[in-house]
């Protein structure tokens, strides 16, 4: 495993909450009034995690001066997933199985906010594109409070291999673009799905809409085109779950 920073307090509150065992140091700021940062400190206590004092300038020099809220970890990764775990991801869900599939998402707030939903959704695993895209960095893990080491990561060097790979392990491929006759809602999600949503702003690359089985649209009546990335993934995972007749299981 691979030490990685964790950076700012939902961060850190996840990991605690999930994960403690992982935090190998814990770094807060000394001094600090905030009375988030000191129940913090006093929980990750009572868990045997030691909290160490730094001032606000060694923070600031060991995020990079990101906005750290006064806290940093050390954090053991958990190994990153490859393509080959899909397999087996896959047939452990079974009918069940729910793929998210992001093609160039480059922003890292809404690909933490996409693993977000993606996590509080049950889904077997987030795919995204490994080039020209953002993978897990701590803007990331913040954003997704926690979630980035909770749902299955993957980057696929090969996209479009990727698909046709899920396609022969029994999942339907069901993409999202705002010039589709075909109704979201009117589709049906109730078997094994891999959703599959495009960039911020041009969509899914044409080989990858290629790819998937039926290509549909979210409804609207408003005057905007499209919906933000993170906004549609909410919107079509929750609306899998419903299809199911199912709701995620409380932590």
């Amino acid at each position: 495993m691979s030490h990685e920073l964790l950076i700012g307090i939902n961060s850190v509150e996840a990991a605690l909450s999930h994960d403690p065992g992982n935090i190998v140091e814990l770094f807060i700021e000394t001094g600090t009034t905030n009375a988030r940062l000191k129940e913090l400190s006093e929980r990750a206590r009572d868990l045997g995690v030691k909290p160490h004092g730094r001032t606000r300038e060694l923070l600031d020099r060991m995020t990079g001066g990101a906005r750290h809220q006064g806290v940093v970890a050390q954090y053991r990764a958990a190994p990153k997933r490859t393509e080959a775990d899909l397999k087996e991801l896959v047939e452990a869900a079974g009918r069940d199985a729910l793929i998210l599939v992001l093609d160039g998402v480059t922003d890292p707030h809404n690909l933490g906010a996409c693993l977000r939903s993606a996590e509080a959704a049950g889904a077997t695993a987030v795919v995204v594109t490994k080039d020209k895209a953002v993978g897990i960095t701590p803007t990331v893990r913040r954003a997704s409070a926690g979630a980035a080491d909770r749902v299955p990561f993957i980057q696929a060097t090969n996209l479009a291999r990727t698909l046709r790979s899920l396609k022969d392990l029994g999942l339907w491929l069901v993409g999202l673009a705002g010039d589709s006759d075909e109704d979201f809602y009117k589709t049906d999600l109730r078997g094994p799905i891999a959703l599959v949503i495009g960039s911020e702003g041009e969509g899914m690359r044409r080989l990858t809409r290629e790819q998937c089985d039926f290509v549909t649209r979210i409804p609207m009546r408003g005057a905007v085109e499209s919906l933000n990335v993170s906004v549609a993934t909410g919107v079509t995972l929750f609306e899998v779950l419903r299809q199911r007749g199912v709701t995620p299981a409380k932590s």
